[in-house]
């Protein structure tokens, strides 16, 4: 082989393993990611269906229902605006209670339940994910005409 016929074989070697470094680099960014959004973002359909995301707001009070001698729990997170029910099983946080911060990731099924795979729970008397806090400052900012 010549020496400029190997050197254009390196390169297109080289160029394809670069290649299919960027597009494996990619595909596990892609599977990785998982995106917030509020209640009113998931009523209004922005969140994607049958994919994990993250949903935050706060537990609605009174929503909270347990199965006797099961790990399963059903809640309702609202942004004050709009509210989703959603179901989990396995063990709550400590801290989680009705009228608190939380932070939940799952999918979304096609009846609009959420289906929670982890539930995060605030960690102390002051403190929400900054995506909840400013996405609930959000929705308060709009006008009130928009409330149901």
């Amino acid at each position: 082989m010549k020496p400029r016929n190997r050197r254009i074989a390196l390169i297109v070697a080289g160029l394809s393993a670069l290649g299919i470094a960027t597009a494996l680099v990619l595909n596990a960014f892609q599977s990785n990611l998982v995106f917030f959004f509020t209640p009113s973002q998931v009523s209004a359909g922005e969140a994607p269906l049958e994919r994990t995301f993250r949903v935050g707001g706060m537990v609605e009070r009174g929503s909270l229902k347990r199965q006797r001698g099961e790990l399963a729990v059903q809640f309702v997170i609202t942004d004050t605006v709009k509210a989703i029910p959603v179901t989990y099983s396995g063990i709550l946080p400590d801290l989680f209670s009705e009228g608190k911060g939380v932070v939940v990731q799952g999918r979304l099924d096609s009846a609009g339940l959420f289906r929670a795979e982890e539930v995060l729970a605030k960690h102390d008397e002051n403190y929400m994910p900054p995506e909840a806090q400013h996405a609930l400052d959000e929705v308060q900012k709009k006008p009130a005409s928009r409330k149901p």
